[in-house]
């Protein structure tokens, strides 16, 4: 079969455009400082965005070095807003102690209220190239070499979220792994209810067990039956009986 001319000059522009439009290529340690992170960027300790902001507080690491806050200099009368001008709310993710995860809410007082504007000021400002696309929602991201970006419309006002794309799979690695070990313990014990011991407070969970606690890898320890953690010198916990 043979294409008109015209059709298939046609094919070839649109094609060319396609592949040598949407790549961004450059990577986190490329990025330059820029007024919508507000002085925050990814890899941060918890000690220098303390020092940013010192009401910040940090929740619970969980077993796969997870922890999260949220700062609220909207309705936290203890935070300097000079600094933090028309923000509603900052929300942090951080892996092994470093931030993985910025998101930041403006309000309806911020200079600029749409989408599209919005794109246009943070990639001049961190000199992003590549082209954004539709994401969920009715946001726009733009996926770069080692980092995404998502820029949307919450509550009246622009928000921005950049992510570390290595940090999340190594998360997703991690619980993977955690699965897997689970699995292959339950399977070497002869029950599907594997029986969690915590050696640090030396008391052990059911799986039945009516309680949210989350014993962390390196204190966990696996038992064939209450007997056997029994004999350990380990006690059932309380919300399990």
């Amino acid at each position: 079969m043979r294409f008109p001319l015209v059709l298939l000059s046609l094919l070839i522009t649109i094609a060319a455009s396609v592949s040598g439009a949407a790549q961004c290529t450059q990577k986190l340690d490329d990025l330059p400082p820029a007024p919508e992170l507000l002085g925050f960027r990814l890899g941060m300790t918890k000690d220098e965005i303390k020092a940013r902001v010192p009401q910040t507080r940090f929740g619970h690491t969980d077993g796969f070095g997870v922890s999260k806050t949220t700062i609220n200099p909207y309705f936290d009368e203890s935070i300097d807003k000079s600094k933090l001008e028309s923000v509603r709310s900052i929300s942090l993710d951080l892996l092994d102690e470093h931030l993985t995860s910025l998101w930041i809410g403006y309000d309806e007082t911020y200079k600029i209220q749409s989408v599209e504007e919005f794109i246009k000021a943070v990639s001049a400002s961190l000199k992003l190239t590549g082209t954004w696309s539709a994401a969920r929602g009715k946001g726009q991201q733009l996926k770069c070499a080692d980092f995404q970006m998502f820029v949307s419309i919450v509550a009246g006002g622009p928000s921005l979220r950049i992510v570390n794309v290595a940090a999340e799979e190594t998360i997703a690695q991690r619980r993977q792994a955690k699965e897997e070990r689970d699995s292959a313990a339950a399977e070497s014990s002869g029950t599907e209810e594997a029986i969690v011991g915590d050696k640090k407070t030396k008391v052990y969970y059911l799986a039945t067990c009516q309680t949210n606690v989350e014993v962390p890898e390196a204190n966990k320890v696996l038992f064939k039956s209450s007997e056997e953690a029994e004999k350990a010198g380990f006690k059932l916990a309380k919300g399990c009986r």
